[in-house]
């Protein structure tokens, strides 16, 4: 019972659900006025756990075979036989129809709507599209940039201009981040016939451009929670600087095309985001920096200029 608990919880990938949770109770805060922990909020973030942990698990289910030909996912639970393909299918089913149900109930139908959306993206638009087209990478960003908005939507049913940003900063965030794990891992995509782009780019011209060109983009994007009066300025300074860093690290590994670059660009990818969120909600709960500016240069809140 032991290992097919352990077995569950792996399918679930736990380090990409934990991302999930985090930027579900982002959006959640940011639409909130004020922040409320109330009993909605915990079935957004229960509700949105189950959805992407059930998406994970049924995810592994489908590609069990084509796992087992690479190196970095033969030692998931499928490939190594810890758990049947039957029990991950039907694991994966129920925790999903738990979760849609659960916010469906208890959150509200748009919220249960966007991570049926994911679910079926995830499943069966990009999981398919992994095998025919180097673009799967820009299908699958959609679904892991839905979280945010589901936590948007828990609070205020609706979709705003803030979780669109939200959206698109995961989104955008994403790319150079799975250009960076497939050029390290190109040579175990193409052993199991995924035409990720640093595969079908050999010289990797195009993969350099889409990086330098994805960072660079995110860059303003990262920047409209000030203009939307989501965040205190102190946020907009530091996002500023964390995306100048990312582009920098970006367009170092585009020019300089190893391996051990890519790695670099991960690990920066890996300290980006969280540091990027975990700013956004401290210059929204206590705008640390704005006391400090002239008045005519603060935040955009309530539609003020700076």
């Amino acid at each position: 019972m032991k290992r097919f608990l352990q077995a569950c919880i792996e399918l679930t990938k736990p380090r990409l659900t934990s991302l999930v949770i985090l930027t579900t109770w982002l959006g959640y805060a940011f639409a909130s006025h004020p922040m409320r922990y109330d009993a909605r909020f915990f079935h957004a973030l229960i509700g949105s756990w189950l959805v992407a942990s059930g998406a994970a698990a049924l995810n592994e289910f489908m590609e069990r075979d084509l796992d087992s030909l690479m190196k970095r996912t033969q030692v998931r639970p499928l490939p190594q036989k810890r758990i049947s393909p039957k029990a991950a299918f039907w694991f994966g089913m129920v925790i999903s129809a738990i979760g849609v149900l659960e916010l469906a109930i208890f959150v509200n139908p748009l919220t249960s709507l966007l991570s049926l959306i994911s679910i079926v993206s995830y499943l069966f638009v990009y999981t398919p599209l992994k095998t025919r087209t180097s673009l799967c990478t820009i299908v699958g960003a959609i679904p892991g940039a839905i979280p945010p908005m589901m936590g948007w939507t828990a609070a205020r049913n609706s979709i705003d201009p803030g979780a669109l940003v939200l959206f698109g900063i995961l989104f955008l965030w994403q790319l150079p981040h799975f250009l960076a794990i497939a050029w390290m891992y190109r040579e175990d995509y193409a052993r199991a016939g995924f035409p990720m782009l640093p595969v079908v780019d050999p010289d990797g011209e195009s993969t350099s451009r889409m990086i330098i060109l994805y960072t660079a983009v995110l860059v303003p994007v990262t920047l409209m929670p000030t203009r939307l009066g989501l965040t205190g300025f102190s946020y907009f300074w530091a996002a500023l600087a964390l995306g100048a860093a990312f582009f920098a690290f970006g367009t170092f590994t585009a020019f300089y095309r190893t391996a051990a670059n890519a790695r670099r660009l991960l690990l920066a990818s890996v300290l980006y985001l969280p540091t990027l969120l975990t700013w956004m909600a401290c210059a929204k709960i206590t705008p640390i920096g704005d006391a400090l500016m002239p008045m005519g240069h603060r935040s955009f809140e309530n539609g003020r200029q700076w």
